[in-house]
């Protein structure tokens, strides 16, 4: 085996390191070879001063060598509260080379999202959606690589990573299948956990080839290698003293042949005692003793360096030690003669503005934690206020104010609520998480408590609904919140109580505070919040009469205010799911819209009403024929969640509505790419949430018009789509569906008892809306031979609906239904009726399904081509086998 021998000993972290180095060495061949090839993935693990660095390092010499581009970028033990801190490291030498007009240019659409994060730009008046950020930074990142081809991108200490970096590398090496990039992750293993576990864990399953982990020197390399620093008459003995001293550790054994050497200590057996000693003093507490030798300045300078972690210059550290110019410029020489601080090396990972870092992140640690915990705080509490001076905002000192000892100072309160707002505005709600948690521990004044519970409760709503119910319940039960912003606490716990799977606690909280309150906007806008949360209900019947005490109250509403706006929706809603005239629940929704349009504060990314209640106007629009609105709503919702850079679960509502609304229009090719794009997005943000079942449902759904059964049961079988369902309602109706699709597959009778479950929660709730919950259309076809008088029966009652309703895809599915219980004359003249409807109706699946039908029973080839061409339109591909078969064999045909 060739072994590696560096020149200079600081590379030994290099010896015995042949196979990782030549892995660099393939990774970095196959990213040249080809531009168009897939981008790789190397992570290296091991504990700390086993050479990671060294590796590291030397894959940068090697790709910059070879002609690449290298981005690099360090964790920092320190630095994890910092968000963005490891990617702006990362890309400091693409930024600082562009213009901003270059900078808007490359980034495109992207730049007003990953902006704010980059530092590039301010953030906007709205707090940014994380997923939004995370996808515009890998976005942004991968025009930028584009740009820098053949690109490596060297990360290490990833352990001290910040989470949102971390969030972004696990999405960005998910993404390399067509983007040439090599990026090499090192790491140490454990000294993380959560989310951020989670992301090193999904980096390293990207990985090319299993985690490589570095193990120590062997006896026989650190003999070489202490013959090599020292001379070759190192004797064996004392080689292998040093081996037993250090456990083989590379980094250890760099730093004690150093001190051998500044010791002029002779390395022979006699002298090998004396290696212990010597090796104390490069860690640990022997190093903090050897600092302290340097002198009480010398350690003070430390000390300041180790509190500012990153950005290390000798004029911010004499500010924070607070000594002279003049004595901080002697004390970083000490230090640096001392192997503790040294110069950045300007090819290594930038380390921000400084011109000092630690010659290892080992002993970085070992003098932060040598620094006394009362001087530390106190520290931080200095560096803070430098920080904030220098202009930089709440949000960089924010880490600093997270080690202040709490003293009941309410200006670091503000600070903090300060920096959460900001952490807030550039997607980083977990940093602004640990401001305003660190704010309560001050504590805040009685007057401003309540609202920093408050904001808090709001920082995490979609993270930690259960640990948001805690706050804002307490939050209300103090003093402070008043008038509209104790309302909308009212109205935000509601929110975390639905996330919390405990709808009927949201409402009786709404109804409790809606009883509050006199006559007025606030009361009428909490008494909307109750109708919508109780409108989604799909589990026991809503309180008695509720329908109509919301007819009342919208009865009274003219549309001039939003909360006016909400209740006609919502009465509009329950007049749909109620299966009133189709007609009566167009107006009430076209009330509610200002010039046809939606009102100002009610739109999509409007917080103060949230989504349920356009979601509901949209579908209420769907399933009364109207389908051009409904589409023109839906589509608005995904431009604006695109735009705004939320990509998490409202875009994923988004996807699964629109796809839903191509469903009804027959449009089953594009309803399937937008669900599957809402199941995707769904699965990043968290399974089993109502916004999961509505992606999965439709789609099965569609699935099962185009005749694909098998996928559809597959779709079932990998997301779960089966009982228990979900408290919220789900659109269409998740029972009839999968008794439609147990059907499709054969089981006969579990089919039948799925929607007769559909008919009793139907029941219960009073949705007689036989297009919105279609059970009975399933179910009376699946009876016809087994019972045909309740078949009748069903099929009657079901028309009887859809005439109340009054819509033409109601009637014409209807009279679908009826036609297939009967045979000859009578069920060519029920078909025919049936084409007549379904031709006005938008939803030409279900006609070019009767087409079909109807040319089958009346024997004519003329309507079972015009059926044909619209499936064929349509994608229904097995309506399209169903007609050419007929076609094909033409028996009985004229």
């Amino acid at each position: 085996m060739t072994e590696v021998r560096p020149p200079q000993a600081a590379s030994a972290a290099l010896w015995e390191r042949d196979e990782e180095v030549a892995a660099v060495d393939r990774a970095i061949g196959t990213l040249r070879a080809d531009r168009s090839s897939s981008g790789s993935v190397l992570v290296f693990r091991g504990e700390a001063g086993l050479g990671k660095t060294a590796l590291l390092a030397e894959a940068r010499r090697m790709a910059e060598a070879r002609g690449c581009t290298v981005w690099s970028a360090r964790g920092g033990e320190t630095l994890r509260s910092v968000p963005f801190n490891v990617l702006r490291q990362l890309l400091q030498p693409v930024l600082v080379s562009l213009m901003p007009e270059e900078a808007r240019e490359y980034l495109g659409d992207w730049y007003d999202i990953a902006g704010p994060a980059l530092g590039l730009t301010e953030p906007g008046e709205r707090n940014a959606d994380p997923q939004g950020v995370c996808d515009g930074l890998v976005a942004a990142v991968r025009r930028l690589a584009r740009r820098d081809w053949p690109l490596v991108l060297v990360i290490d200490d990833a352990h001290w990573a910040d989470q949102e970096t971390l969030r972004w590398l696990a999405a960005f090496v998910e993404r390399l299948d067509d983007l040439s990039v090599l990026v090499v992750v090192a790491r140490r293993p454990g000294d993380v956990s959560g989310e951020s576990a989670r992301h090193l864990d999904a980096v390293a399953t990207a990985a090319d080839a299993p985690v490589a982990t570095l193990s120590a020197l062997t006896p026989d390399a650190t003999a070489r290698l202490t013959r090599a620093t020292l001379g070759e008459h190192a004797d064996a003995p004392f080689c292998r003293e040093v081996w037993a001293v250090t456990g083989g550790n590379p980094y250890e054994t760099v730093e004690l042949l150093a001190k051998v050497q500044d010791s002029e200590l002779e390395p022979v057996e006699a002298q090998a005692p004396e290696l212990r000693a010597l090796n104390r003093s490069a860690r640990g507490s022997g190093l903090v003793a050897r600092l302290e030798g340097l002198g009480i300045e010398a350690t003070r300078f430390a000390w300041a360096a180790a509190i500012l972690g990153t950005g290390i210059s000798v004029g911010l550290v004499a500010k924070l030690a607070t000594m002279s110019t003049e004595d901080a410029v002697r004390c970083a020489e000490l230090l640096r003669s001392a192997r503790i601080l040294t110069e950045p090396d300007p090819a290594a990972a930038p380390t921000g503005d400084g011109d000092l870092e630690f010659v290892h992140p080992l002993i970085a640690s070992a003098v932060y934690n040598s620094i006394p915990p009362a001087l530390c705080t106190a520290m931080h509490g200095i560096a803070a206020r430098v920080v904030t001076d220098s202009g930089l905002g709440a949000a960089m000192a924010s880490r600093h104010l997270l080690q202040v000892h709490p003293d009941d100072d309410e200006e670091l309160v503000e600070q903090l609520r300060e920096a959460a707002r900001e952490h807030l505005a550039v997607g980083a709600p977990d940093a602004a998480r640990r401001c305003l948690e660190r704010a309560l521990l001050e504590p805040p004044r009685q007057e401003s408590h309540a609202r920093v519970l408050y904001e808090l409760g709001c920082a995490i709503l979609l993270t930690a609904p259960a640990t948001t119910v805690d706050h804002l319940q307490s939050a209300l039960a103090m003093p402070g919140l008043d008038g509209a912003e104790r309302v909308d606490a009212v109205v935000r716990l509601s929110q975390a109580l639905i996330h919390n799977d405990q709808l009927d606690d949201a409402v009786r909280t709404v109804e409790a505070e809606a009883a509050r309150h006199e006559p007025g906007p606030s009361r009428l806008r909490l008494q909307a919040v109750q109708y919508m949360w109780e409108g989604i209900h799909a589990g026991e019947a809503g309180s008695p009469g509720r329908s109509e005490r919301l007819a009342e109250l919208a009865s009274q509403c003219t549309g001039r205010d939003n909360s006016e706006r909400a209740l006609l929706i919502l009465r509009g809603f329950d007049a749909m799911t109620h299966g009133e005239n189709a007609e009566v629940v167009v107006e009430l929704s076209d009330r509610a819209l200002v010039n046809g349009r939606l009102a100002p504060g009610l739109g999509w990314t409007d917080t103060e009403w949230g989504l349920e209640i356009l979601m509901m106007l949209a579908s209420s629009y769907t399933y009364t024929d109207r389908l051009d609105r409904a589409e023109s709503m839906f589509t608005d919702a995904l431009r604006t969640y695109e735009s705004a850079g939320w990509s998490g679960g409202h875009l994923a509502l988004a996807h699964a509505f629109l796809g839903f609304n191509h469903r009804r229009r027959g449009r089953l090719r594009e309803a399937e790419e937008s669900l599957r794009e809402s199941l995707r997005i769904a699965d990043r943000v968290a399974r089993g949430l109502p916004l999961y079942w509505s992606a999965t449902c439709n789609l099965v759904d569609t699935l099962l018009a185009r005749g694909h059964v098998e996928e559809a049961w597959e779709i079932a079988e990998q997301y779960g789509f089966a009982p228990p369902y979900p408290s919220t309602i789900v659109l269409p109706d998740p029972r009839s569906v999968r008794g439609r699709l147990l059907l499709a597959v054969g089981r006969t009778q579990d089919g039948v008892n799925e929607l007769e479950a559909a008919e009793k929660a139907a029941a219960t709730r009073g949705h007689h809306n036989p297009v919105m919950v279609p059970w009975a259309l399933d179910l009376a076809r699946a009876l016809a031979t087994q019972d045909p008088a309740r078949a009748a029966q069903l099929a009657t009652d079901a028309r009887r609906r859809a005439e109340r309703f009054g819509t033409d895809t109601a009637i014409g599915e209807a009279l679908r239904c009826s036609a297939a219980l009967e045979t000859g004359q009578r069920a060519v003249r029920l078909l025919s009726q049936a084409v007549t409807y379904l031709e006005a109706s938008p939803c030409q699946y279900e006609h070019a399904a009767a087409r079909v039908e109807y040319g089958i029973a009346a024997r004519s080839v003329a309507e079972i081509q015009r059926g044909l061409a619209l499936a064929r339109s349509c994608g229904a591909d097995g309506l399209v086998a169903q007609a050419r078969e007929v076609l094909e064999t033409g028996r009985g045909l004229r």
